[in-house]
């Protein structure tokens, strides 16, 4: 009996997460003596309230006492579970970051190259996402195929975001797309 690794972790939390309507987003075991640290980051389109984390909470924290109780493994003198929300530090890895992040900034860095955009809609195939941003005081619209993979993560706005760019970022890809040229 070992203690778990973040794979074996992710497995055993994942079925507990989907039946939630969640995503696993991060896995960290921090040891610490005789005491570890579990903590579990979950998103969802819905974003989950501390009721909902509560719940799933409880759930795991039984599937992985029922893993130590059953020889599978062994968690030590004890540990701590913390299960919260990755927070907006989490990079953008997957098509579902951006949706869940749909009129926020959004800070790119391309081949050593740092550019902020404001985050659209996504392709219907999810293979791609509609940035806006401004060039001079005119709107822009660029597409970013997520083949690209760029190191992208959220950026904190405390001013109101301007009504051109919501606009833009409310749209549907195609019409987002078709206005862009437009404004060129």
């Amino acid at each position: 009996m070992a203690f778990p690794s973040v794979e074996q972790l992710t497995e055993l939390i994942t079925p507990v997460a989907e039946r939630h309507r969640m995503d696993v987003e991060t896995v960290r075991i921090t040891r610490a003596g005789r005491k570890s640290v579990v903590a579990i980051g979950l998103g969802s389109d819905s974003r989950p309230d501390l009721d909902q984390l509560e719940v799933v909470s409880q759930e795991v924290s039984t599937v992985l006492d029922d893993a130590e109780t059953h020889g599978r493994y062994n968690f030590g003198a004890g540990y701590t579970l913390e299960v919260s929300t990755p927070g907006v530090d989490l990079p953008l890895t997957a098509p579902r970051h951006w949706r869940r992040n749909r009129h926020r900034l959004v800070k790119l860095t391309i081949e050593g190259k740092s550019e902020t955009w404001r985050i659209g809609a996504l392709r219907a195939d999810e293979g791609a996402v509609v940035l806006v941003g401004r060039d001079k005081k005119q709107p822009q619209v660029k597409i970013l195929e997520f083949t690209e993979t760029p190191a992208a993560v959220v950026e904190l706005e405390f001013a109101k975001p301007p009504a051109q760019e919501l606009d833009l970022t409310g749209l549907n890809f195609e019409d987002a797309l078709e206005r862009g040229e437009d404004d060129k």
